[in-house]
This record gives structure tokens, sequence and C-alpha cells, in this order.
């Protein structure tokens, strides 16, 4: 079973629409859907506002998740999955079939003078930064590290981090983060 599966379950159980979930959680209903249907798996932080809404733990999400071996994907295509992290920051899933892999490249594009929200991801986690455009601060448990184009960090994904656009423009950056599965 795979997580947009499991959601899907426990809402039809508890009988919530996907309007109600999304006024009760504050996530947005296109995201909800795209979770359903295996098309994003959604943020810890999603999960976290959807299980809260739903009157369960977190841990009941994760209950009984597949992990299945990694599908061979021949890139990125035009059918991508793009979803707002805020006002001033993007994401792109650059792979199909995400719940299947171990590993979950993005695109990020930040807004000048934007940023990502904070995040802390499991213990575990590892996130490798590309700068593709631009100038951008990566700041993890208060220490800043600055990133030029063609720059790189591999950095604990467990740690609080968020990125800031500090360059004219938009930035882009190649984020890969393991593991997709939470």
């Amino acid at each position: 079973m795979f997580i947009g599966e499991k959601l899907h379950a426990i809402r039809k159980a508890k009988k919530i629409s996907l309007t109600e979930l999304s006024e009760k959680s504050g996530v947005q209903m296109a995201t909800l859907s795209r979770i359903e249907n295996k098309k994003m798996v959604g943020t810890l932080e999603s999960h976290i506002q959807i299980a809260k809404s739903l009157g369960i733990d977190v841990t009941e999400l994760y209950k009984d998740l597949s992990h299945q071996n990694a599908v061979i994907d021949l890139g990125h295509d035009k059918n991508t999955d793009v979803f707002g992290h805020n006002d001033e920051a993007s994401f792109e899933i650059l792979t199909k079939n995400i719940m299947n892999k171990r590993m979950m490249p993005t695109l990020v594009r930040i807004e000048e003078s934007g940023k990502t929200n904070k995040e802390q991801n499991q213990g575990g986690a590892e996130k490798f930064i590309f700068v593709l455009d631009g100038h951008a601060e990566i700041n993890i448990n208060a220490q800043v590290f600055i990133l030029h184009k063609f720059n790189t960090l591999y950095f604990d994904a467990s740690l609080p981090h968020y990125f800031r656009n500090i360059g004219k423009g938009v930035a882009k950056l190649i984020c890969i983060a393991t593991p997709v599965s939470l």
C-alpha cells in the first residue's frame, strides 16, 4: 500500500471529503488529491497536519506502506508535478513513480529575495544541493552556507534547514533527498 492509498482509506472510513480535509488541515485540495492519486508524496509537515485533522497519529499514515524495488525512469518530462512550498518557492519532482524510488530529485525555484519554509526531515535523511542558477544561502541548524552557480552541498537533512535566494532573479537548485519513504 502507498501513502496515498492509505490516506484515501482513512479519509473514507472517517467519512471526510477532500474539501473538508483541506479546510481542517490547511493542505490544499489539489495537494491532497495528488497524494491520494500517487502523483506526489507530500511533506512531513503536510502529513502531520493531515493526521491531526483526521484525529490520528502521523505514524498511522505510514503503517504497512509498500517498499518496492526501484524502477528505471528515463528522465524528466512535461508531466512532472510542481507544488508550492510557499508563495516564494516551488518544487518540481523530476521523476515519475516517486513512491518506488529511494531518493527524490526535485528542482527548487526560489523567487528573488524569497526562501523556502523551514524543514526538518526524519533521522538518517540526507540532501544534496546543486545550484543550477543564481545564488543561494542554505541555513542548516543556524549554520549558513553561501552557494553560487555550480556549487554543491551535501548535508544531514534531519537538522532544521531552509534555502534563501540572495541573488537577482530566480534561483534554481537541484535537490536530491533520501530516503523518499517517510
